[in-house]
């Protein structure tokens, strides 16, 4: 019989974190992933050579000293990972179709206020004030900033302002308004309905670093695998767990979908908590709670075109783009089939032989679930191809058309250095991280009723633990947090938090 101290299901970040720091406590830890790479949104895949990211393009707070920089030393990989750093006066630049002033974001508070004060240079009291604000937020998020609080949030007040209503109250000036809300891609950004602190926690992070993983960010996978192995614990693939079985006020088992049982202590599941519950077997979990879970709303999904680059025929810049098609940087969730896409996001991949020209570029666009709703009864991964039809192949190219000419209208001369291109929509998403729709960004938050996206790890199964980004924040630093807050509640706050911090 296969008996774990720790059985934890799906290899994204959190999974792979948690399995990190209970392997560190002595635990004998197992992580089951159904794919054939381990994971999820930080996989990665080869075309022509080029390493393309599927979901992690750049992280924030990898400086000394800084939240992630810290949570990754004391996990045993940050002084192996390949990353360079982001240009210092540009980390993100924000385009508005009709005005021709590339708006910048620089690292560094002083450089981010001077810079954007360039071209605002009456609102700079604004911009300082809006920097405050940010810092204020985040410092009511003690395990953010990797205090013990005993939460993850100190203040439920913090949780009830709006962006855009914050935004919108620091200057009447409307470009102004926009710029600071330009990469709202990075957190579906919705008006009058994303929190505050949402925007807080993740532009801190890259206002005080902004890094790129050399060759994809599959190496914080790849790190943390290894340590697990090193601590004696086991990650074992082509695993597809379908049951959580509850027996005596405790999970007793997981099952695959070939009959397989994983016995153990404590369980942990890493998959989107409206899966997790579908397949928990347990009168303990009552259908209010489960009803609950399965009315939270997700948010959207992405299409994206990896673009291959002819060998030195496209620069390489080191910071990303985030191109509107109008002046409106809220509602570009909100397009129709004839405007889409109203943003693209553009990131260059980092490889380790050039920084002069980039091998490839990453285009990403917001799409609904509904748009390739016709084809939702497909599934193809890698260890399981198949073909979704012509239509579907159709589909793509027309998109990718579309997000090529975009690039060549900011960019002459891009569509000529193309050599090929590949794309994936919120199927290729669904398949392979496993949410139901393809949200990328966890569950849509809400300020109007912040606690009912909160989800606490415990459930009412005392040896059933939930984590990743579907607890408190989605992104590289939200997830480690998030598993942190996990493990947590196995450990001890007070205790794990020292331990971090004295890593």
């Amino acid at each position: 019989m296969d008996e774990y101290d720790v059985v934890i299901v799906g290899s994204g970040l959190g999974g792979l974190a948690c399995a990190t720091i209970m392997a560190k406590e002595g635990q004998k830890v197992l992580v089951l992933e159904k794919n054939k790479q381990i994971g999820g949104n930080l996989q990665t895949y080869v075309r022509d050579r080029v390493i393309f990211d599927s979901g992690v393009h750049y992280v924030g707070g990898l400086e000394k000293g800084q939240n992630l920089y810290q949570l990754f030393r004391y996990l045993g990989i940050m002084d192996k990972l390949k990353i360079r750093k982001m240009d210092e006066d540009v980390f993100d630049a924000v385009i508005f179709e009709g005005d021709p002033v590339v708006y910048k974001f620089a690292q560094g508070y002083e450089n981010f206020i001077a810079t954007l004060a360039k071209e605002f240079p009456d609102d700079e009291a604004a911009i300082r004030k809006y920097c405050e604000a940010i810092k204020e937020m985040c410092a009511k998020f003690p395990l953010y900033n990797l205090q013990s609080g005993g939460s993850f949030l100190e203040k439920m007040s913090a949780l009830e302002l709006d962006t855009k209503t914050f935004v919108d109250s620091l200057t009447e000036n409307k470009k102004l308004q926009d710029v600071l809300v330009g990469t709202n891609l990075l957190y579906a950004g919705t008006p009058n309905k994303t929190p505050f602190y949402v925007h807080a926690l993740i532009m801190n992070s890259y206002i005080e670093s902004s890094w790129r993983f050399i060759d994809g960010g599959s190496q914080i996978a790849r790190f943390l695998h290894h340590e697990i192995n090193l601590l004696g614990g086991k990650v074992i693939k082509h695993m597809n767990v379908v049951k959580i079985k509850e027996e005596d006020g405790l999970v007793r088992y997981v099952e695959t979908d070939t009959g397989r049982r994983f016995y153990g202590k404590q369980f942990i599941s890493n998959v989107h908590p409206s899966q997790t519950m579908d397949m928990v077997e347990s009168s303990l979990i009552k259908k209010a709670y489960r009803s609950r879970i399965k009315s939270l709303e997700n948010s959207t999904s992405t299409f994206y075109v990896n673009a291959v680059m002819k060998k030195d025929s496209f620069p390489h810049f080191n910071h990303n783009y985030y191109i509107f098609q109008n002046s409106d940087p809220w509602h570009a969730q909100d397009y129709t089939p004839d405007n889409w896409p109203l943003v693209i996001g553009v990131f260059f991949t980092t490889s380790s032989d050039n920084d002069v020209y980039t091998d490839g570029v990453t285009i990403m666009a917001y799409m609904r679930f509904e748009d390739v709703e016709k084809w939702k009864d497909t599934f193809n991964t890698v260890s399981s191809e198949t073909s979704r039809g012509d239509d579907y192949e159709a589909f793509k190219k027309e998109k990718s058309e579309m997000l090529i000419d975009l690039m060549e209208r900011r960019f002459p001369g891009f569509r000529a250095a193309v050599h090929s291109y590949t794309s994936a929509s919120p199927l290729s998403a669904r398949d392979y991280i496993g949410t139901e729709d393809g949200s990328l960004y966890g569950l849509t938050k809400d300020y109007r009723d912040p606690m009912k996206t909160f989800i606490s790890p415990r459930t009412k199964i005392p040896n059933l633990l939930l984590t990743g980004q579907n607890l408190n924040l989605h992104g590289v630093l939200g997830v480690t947090v998030s598993a942190v807050l996990t493990c947590s509640q196995l450990v001890g706050m007070d205790y794990l938090v020292e331990k971090i911090k004295n890593a």
